[in-house]
Protein backbone atom coordinates (compact mmCIF):
# COMPACT_ATOMS: atom_id res chain seq x y z
CA UNK A 1 0.00 0.00 0.00
CA UNK A 2 1.53 3.30 -1.11
CA UNK A 3 0.72 6.90 -0.26
CA UNK A 4 0.32 9.35 -3.15
CA UNK A 5 3.66 10.56 -4.47
CA UNK A 6 2.93 14.10 -3.28
CA UNK A 7 1.61 13.00 0.12
CA UNK A 8 3.74 15.70 1.76
CA UNK A 9 1.80 18.44 0.00
CA UNK A 10 2.29 21.67 1.93
CA UNK A 11 -1.43 22.51 1.93
CA UNK A 12 -2.57 19.10 3.17
CA UNK A 13 0.22 18.75 5.72
CA UNK A 14 -0.38 22.31 6.89
CA UNK A 15 -4.08 21.65 7.47
CA UNK A 16 -3.33 18.45 9.37
CA UNK A 17 -0.65 19.98 11.59
CA UNK A 18 -2.73 23.09 12.32
CA UNK A 19 -5.76 20.96 13.19
CA UNK A 20 -3.69 18.75 15.46
CA UNK A 21 -2.36 21.82 17.23
CA UNK A 22 -5.91 23.09 17.74
CA UNK A 23 -6.90 19.75 19.30
CA UNK A 24 -4.11 19.69 21.87
CA UNK A 25 -6.51 20.88 24.59
CA UNK A 26 -8.24 17.50 24.17
CA UNK A 27 -4.89 15.63 24.28
CA UNK A 28 -5.22 14.57 20.64
CA UNK A 29 -1.71 13.80 19.36
CA UNK A 30 -2.33 11.98 16.08
CA UNK A 31 -4.78 12.16 13.17
CA UNK A 32 -5.18 9.54 10.44
CA UNK A 33 -7.51 9.80 7.44
CA UNK A 34 -8.36 6.66 5.50
CA UNK A 35 -10.05 6.63 2.11
CA UNK A 36 -11.25 3.98 -0.32
CA UNK A 37 -8.86 2.58 -2.90
CA UNK A 38 -10.77 3.39 -6.11
CA UNK A 39 -8.89 0.67 -8.02
CA UNK A 40 -9.49 -2.16 -5.55
CA UNK A 41 -12.31 -3.96 -3.79
CA UNK A 42 -14.54 -2.83 -0.96
CA UNK A 43 -12.16 -4.19 1.67
CA UNK A 44 -9.24 -2.02 0.55
CA UNK A 45 -8.54 1.32 2.21
CA UNK A 46 -5.61 3.70 1.82
CA UNK A 47 -3.92 6.13 4.19
CA UNK A 48 -4.66 9.45 2.46
CA UNK A 49 -3.53 11.83 5.23
CA UNK A 50 -1.57 11.38 8.44
CA UNK A 51 0.03 13.51 11.12
CA UNK A 52 2.59 12.96 12.48
CA UNK A 53 4.04 10.97 9.52
CA UNK A 54 6.17 8.74 11.78
CA UNK A 55 3.01 6.74 12.54
CA UNK A 56 2.66 5.46 8.97
CA UNK A 57 3.14 1.78 9.86
CA UNK A 58 0.42 2.00 12.51
CA UNK A 59 -1.88 3.88 10.11
CA UNK A 60 -1.39 1.26 7.40
CA UNK A 61 -2.20 -1.47 9.91
CA UNK A 62 -5.41 0.41 10.73
CA UNK A 63 -6.30 0.57 7.02
CA UNK A 64 -5.62 -3.14 6.62
CA UNK A 65 -7.46 -4.11 9.80
CA UNK A 66 -10.47 -6.39 9.73
CA UNK A 67 -12.05 -5.19 12.96
CA UNK A 68 -12.53 -1.47 12.38
CA UNK A 69 -14.10 0.80 9.84
CA UNK A 70 -15.92 0.64 6.55
CA UNK A 71 -14.98 -2.85 5.30
CA UNK A 72 -16.66 -4.36 8.34
CA UNK A 73 -19.71 -2.09 8.32
CA UNK A 74 -22.82 -1.89 6.21
CA UNK A 75 -24.62 1.25 5.11
CA UNK A 76 -26.57 1.42 8.37
CA UNK A 77 -23.46 1.51 10.56
CA UNK A 78 -23.00 4.40 13.00
CA UNK A 79 -21.07 7.33 11.56
CA UNK A 80 -19.21 7.93 14.83
CA UNK A 81 -17.52 5.51 17.20
CA UNK A 82 -15.38 5.99 20.29
CA UNK A 83 -13.30 3.35 22.01
CA UNK A 84 -10.41 2.66 24.34
CA UNK A 85 -7.68 1.04 22.25
CA UNK A 86 -6.48 -1.09 25.14
CA UNK A 87 -9.76 -3.02 25.11
CA UNK A 88 -9.24 -6.29 23.18
CA UNK A 89 -5.82 -5.03 22.10
CA UNK A 90 -4.40 -8.52 22.07
CA UNK A 91 -7.37 -10.29 20.57
CA UNK A 92 -7.96 -11.59 17.07
CA UNK A 93 -7.39 -9.08 14.22
CA UNK A 94 -5.91 -6.46 16.55
CA UNK A 95 -2.52 -5.64 15.01
CA UNK A 96 -3.47 -1.99 14.54
CA UNK A 97 -4.49 -1.76 18.20
CA UNK A 98 -1.21 -3.26 19.35
CA UNK A 99 0.79 -0.83 17.22
CA UNK A 100 -1.09 2.26 18.35
CA UNK A 101 -0.96 1.09 21.96
CA UNK A 102 2.79 0.57 21.52
CA UNK A 103 3.11 4.24 20.55
CA UNK A 104 1.33 5.14 23.78
CA UNK A 105 -2.18 5.88 22.48
CA UNK A 106 -5.12 4.87 24.65
CA UNK A 107 -8.24 6.29 22.99
CA UNK A 108 -9.57 6.84 19.48
CA UNK A 109 -12.59 8.59 17.99
CA UNK A 110 -13.61 7.61 14.46
CA UNK A 111 -15.80 9.81 12.23
CA UNK A 112 -17.10 8.42 8.93
CA UNK A 113 -17.93 10.53 5.89
CA UNK A 114 -19.96 8.23 3.58
CA UNK A 115 -19.53 8.03 -0.18
CA UNK A 116 -21.41 6.05 -2.83
CA UNK A 117 -21.53 2.24 -2.87
CA UNK A 118 -20.74 1.69 0.82
CA UNK A 119 -17.38 3.47 0.61
CA UNK A 120 -16.32 6.24 2.95
CA UNK A 121 -13.57 8.49 4.18
CA UNK A 122 -12.73 7.87 7.84
CA UNK A 123 -11.07 10.29 10.25
CA UNK A 124 -9.35 8.80 13.33
CA UNK A 125 -8.31 11.01 16.26
CA UNK A 126 -5.91 9.41 18.74
CA UNK A 127 -5.05 10.38 22.31
CA UNK A 128 -2.47 9.02 24.80
CA UNK A 129 -5.01 9.28 27.61
CA UNK A 130 -8.28 7.51 28.19
CA UNK A 131 -11.34 9.61 27.45
CA UNK A 132 -14.18 9.06 29.89
CA UNK A 133 -16.18 12.21 29.18
CA UNK A 134 -18.60 11.98 26.26
CA UNK A 135 -18.50 15.73 25.92
CA UNK A 136 -14.83 15.53 24.88
CA UNK A 137 -15.62 12.99 22.17
CA UNK A 138 -18.54 15.12 20.99
CA UNK A 139 -16.27 18.17 20.76
CA UNK A 140 -13.82 16.20 18.60
CA UNK A 141 -16.60 15.09 16.27
CA UNK A 142 -17.82 18.67 15.96
CA UNK A 143 -14.27 19.78 15.14
CA UNK A 144 -13.99 17.12 12.42
CA UNK A 145 -17.32 18.11 10.88
CA UNK A 146 -16.19 21.72 10.71
CA UNK A 147 -12.80 21.10 9.14
CA UNK A 148 -13.83 18.29 6.78
CA UNK A 149 -14.83 20.52 3.81
CA UNK A 150 -11.38 22.13 3.81
CA UNK A 151 -9.52 18.90 4.50
CA UNK A 152 -11.45 16.91 1.89
CA UNK A 153 -10.67 19.50 -0.79
CA UNK A 154 -6.96 19.27 0.04
CA UNK A 155 -7.08 15.46 -0.09
CA UNK A 156 -8.89 15.56 -3.43
CA UNK A 157 -6.26 17.90 -4.84
CA UNK A 158 -3.50 15.51 -3.82
CA UNK A 159 -5.26 12.45 -5.27
CA UNK A 160 -6.68 14.00 -8.46
CA UNK A 161 -5.40 12.31 -11.67
CA UNK A 162 -7.70 14.31 -13.96
CA UNK A 163 -7.30 17.56 -15.85
CA UNK A 164 -9.62 20.45 -14.85
CA UNK A 165 -11.70 19.97 -18.02
CA UNK A 166 -12.03 16.21 -17.52
CA UNK A 167 -13.21 16.78 -13.99
CA UNK A 168 -15.71 19.42 -15.13
CA UNK A 169 -17.19 16.96 -17.61
CA UNK A 170 -17.48 14.24 -14.97
CA UNK A 171 -19.16 16.62 -12.54
CA UNK A 172 -21.75 17.52 -15.18
CA UNK A 173 -22.27 13.82 -15.91
CA UNK A 174 -22.77 13.27 -12.18
CA UNK A 175 -25.53 15.89 -12.33
CA UNK A 176 -27.23 13.85 -15.05
CA UNK A 177 -26.33 16.01 -18.05
CA UNK A 178 -25.80 14.38 -21.43
CA UNK A 179 -22.70 15.11 -23.47
CA UNK A 180 -24.72 17.49 -25.64
CA UNK A 181 -26.10 19.37 -22.60
CA UNK A 182 -22.64 19.47 -21.03
CA UNK A 183 -21.30 20.97 -24.24
CA UNK A 184 -23.89 23.74 -24.02
CA UNK A 185 -22.81 24.51 -20.46
CA UNK A 186 -19.10 24.48 -21.26
CA UNK A 187 -19.53 26.16 -24.68
CA UNK A 188 -17.94 23.36 -26.65
CA UNK A 189 -19.05 20.53 -28.90
CA UNK A 190 -20.54 17.21 -27.85
CA UNK A 191 -17.52 15.56 -29.46
CA UNK A 192 -15.17 17.55 -27.21
CA UNK A 193 -17.11 16.49 -24.12
CA UNK A 194 -16.91 12.83 -25.15
CA UNK A 195 -13.17 13.26 -25.77
CA UNK A 196 -12.63 14.52 -22.20
CA UNK A 197 -14.88 11.81 -20.77
CA UNK A 198 -12.93 9.14 -22.65
CA UNK A 199 -9.68 10.50 -21.24
CA UNK A 200 -11.15 10.50 -17.74
CA UNK A 201 -12.33 6.91 -18.12
CA UNK A 202 -8.86 5.88 -19.29
CA UNK A 203 -7.15 7.55 -16.32
CA UNK A 204 -9.65 6.03 -13.89
CA UNK A 205 -9.29 2.61 -15.56
CA UNK A 206 -12.97 2.05 -16.34
CA UNK A 207 -14.98 1.60 -19.54
CA UNK A 208 -18.15 3.53 -18.75
CA UNK A 209 -19.11 7.06 -17.76
CA UNK A 210 -21.04 5.80 -14.73
CA UNK A 211 -18.04 3.87 -13.42
CA UNK A 212 -15.82 6.91 -13.95
CA UNK A 213 -18.21 9.08 -11.93
CA UNK A 214 -18.24 6.46 -9.18
CA UNK A 215 -14.46 6.31 -8.96
CA UNK A 216 -14.21 10.09 -8.99
CA UNK A 217 -16.52 10.08 -5.96
CA UNK A 218 -14.29 7.54 -4.21
CA UNK A 219 -11.31 9.80 -4.82
CA UNK A 220 -13.22 12.66 -3.24
CA UNK A 221 -13.30 14.67 -6.46
CA UNK A 222 -17.10 14.91 -6.67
Amino acid sequence: MQLPANFDSVSLDGIMSDWLLALREFSVEAIAVLGPDPFAGLQHRLVVALHPPRLLEAARALAEGQDSGVPQADAAAPLVSWQLIVESAFGHHSRWRRLWLGYGYQSVVRIEFPLVSARAFEVYLFSPRQWHDRNEAAALVWSALNIWPLLSRAIAEVRNPLSPRELECLKLAFQGLTARASGEVLLCSERTINFHLANAMSKLKVDSKLAAVQRACWLGLI
